[in-house]
């Protein structure tokens, strides 16, 4: 398995540089990381005693993998599960927070082992992730992936503003869908045309 920093620099390098989208209730983020999540650490990186936009401009790539590592890797307890699921997950939670982790427990409902959905990584989430993984192996993989795909989709069905992350301009997959199917196999990713009319409702 790559380590832990060796993913988080993959998704710094998915996340990109400095945005500002109004359209995005992150505000100001770079690499990944929020202005705030920046305030709630603290991260007054100009020295001017709060923590806004030019704070998240000066931030640099080791210090957001630095974040990722602890407090969206360690902190939750991403260790816990099966090594081959690490990825996918940490990476969903450095995007979507506690809700990567509701995905999942909402996942292992349909495997037959239904968890509490509270967005924690405890012992009883850790355990039964196990066992869904001793029978599924790597499709877990997948369906959790799918999962994904489809928590995206829903948001921006009811979000509008959000639409432009999961349908490019000229109709194509967003960098959401692009996201999530990166950890899914290539026979469950959707074609093109399927996408198109998965999202042919949205104005």
């Amino acid at each position: 398995m790559q380590s832990v920093d060796a993913i988080a620099r993959e998704i710094v390098a998915r996340e990109g540089g400095y945005v500002n989208d109004p359209d995005d209730p992150g505000g100001a983020t770079k690499y990944g990381v929020t202005v705030h999540t920046m305030r709630r650490l603290g991260l007054d990186l100009d020295g001017d005693g709060d923590v806004d936009a030019a704070d998240v401009q000066r931030l640099t790539v080791d210090q957001a993998v630095s974040i990722f590592r602890t407090h969206y890797f360690e902190k939750p307890g991403i260790a816990r599960l099966p090594v081959a699921l690490q990825a996918t997950v940490f990476d969903m939670y450095v995007n979507a927070g506690s809700n990567a982790v509701k995905i999942l427990q909402r996942l292992l409902a349909e495997f037959g082992e239904p968890v509490a959905v509270d967005g924690v990584l405890g012992p009883l989430t850790a355990a039964a992730t196990a066992r869904a993984w001793a029978r599924a192996g790597d499709y877990l993989v997948d369906a959790y992936g799918i999962a994904r795909r489809n928590y995206y989709y829903a948001l921006a069905d009811s979000r509008p503003a959000s639409r432009k992350y999961a349908r490019r301009r000229d109709g194509g997959k967003g960098g959401w869908i692009a996201r999530a199917e990166a950890f899914v196999s290539a026979r469950f990713r959707l074609t093109d045309a399927q996408h198109r009319a998965r999202v042919a409702s949205w104005a």
